[in-house]
């Protein structure tokens, strides 16, 4: 045998190991996490369709109402008679001039004392009709008969019983928004599987345990769609209540600017209420896709 033949064999039994520092290299880039043009990237694709939208349709208000005839104001004159609302949402110049921002605040805490006692008692009636069959029977045809009750025909029956306008219009957020966190909640229990069920058997759960510690979990996707529908039925609520019911919440600002003919007043109360109920229907969705960790009602 000859000596180049013996090397060739000592490579084929024994292969050369990989570089180091090769290796090295790949793990360098693998560990990178962070890219700042991924991240631009993704920023500006979700950014710059809707500044574009917006932007097109601010021109297209601006060519629609430039008329002396229109009835309505461009968005050049809201600008220059609502600069005040818009740069200086948080002046406070005595208990009725106060700004956009201090109004909705305002309006909130009235929606999340309201939403919170709806939410209570919104998945655990529906944990009820969901659980019991005899429940569902009596209560799912009064609930879906209540539901159809638009929310401003609660408020002079709320007015005669608390004879106030401040728990009144609580009242007609609870009622407004219970509805759909307890349809959600009932068809989330229902539809638990059943080897769940037989898990809570098995471990002999009681009732508290069962609810707490498999009904919940496993109906979260669907009580979180509930009290998303829930929070944007509030808010919708609360700004009808306070039209009629006075006060200093964002409500009441759009009709009192309606009655001293204040346009473009309204027109920056209806953005303030846009983004608000935008935040808040993100704020739930977050907060269910941690709580979930993802998981979507099916």
């Amino acid at each position: 045998m000859s000596i180049q033949t013996i090397e060739d064999t000592k490579v084929k039994a024994f292969p050369t190991p990989a570089k180091p520092a090769e290796v090295i290299a790949f793990t360098a880039r693998a560990r990178r996490r962070f890219d700042p043009l991924v991240i631009a990237g993704r920023l500006a694709s979700a950014l710059v369709p809707p500044v574009i939208v917006i932007t097109l349709m601010l021109i297209v208000w601006q060519v629609a109402c430039s008329s002396p005839t229109s009835s309505l104001p461009p968005p050049s004159q809201v600008w220059n008679e609502a600069y005040d609302l818009i740069a200086h949402p948080f002046f406070n110049n005595g208990p009725q001039d106060i700004g956009l921002a201090w109004r909705v605040l305002i309006s909130l805490q009235r929606v999340a004392i309201g939403f919170g006692l709806a939410a209570i008692a919104g998945v655990a009636l529906g944990a009820l009709v969901g659980q019991s069959i005899w429940a569902m029977r009596g209560l799912d045809p009064v609930f879906q008969i209540l539901r159809t009750v638009p929310p401003l025909a609660w408020l002079p029956l709320s007015l005669a019983a608390f004879r106030d306008s401040s728990p009144s219009a609580l009242f007609v957020i609870f009622i407004t928004s219970i509805w759909p966190i307890i349809i959600n909640t009932a068809v989330g229990v229902r539809n638990i599987p059943q080897d769940y069920r037989n898990v809570a058997r098995i471990l002999r759960l009681n009732q508290f345990e069962f609810f707490v510690k498999i009904m919940v979990p496993a109906a979260a996707p669907y009580i979180f769609t509930g009290l998303r529908i829930g929070i944007g039925l509030s808010w919708l609520a609360i700004v009808a209540a306070e039209m009629l019911t006075g006060g200093v919440g964002i409500g009441f600002f759009i009709w009192d600017a309606w009655n001293s003919s204040r346009l473009p007043d309204i027109i920056v109360a209806l953005a303030y209420i846009g983004v608000t109920g935008f935040c808040l229907d993100r704020l739930v969705a977050g907060l269910g896709a941690f709580v979930t960790r993802g998981a979507t009602a099916k």
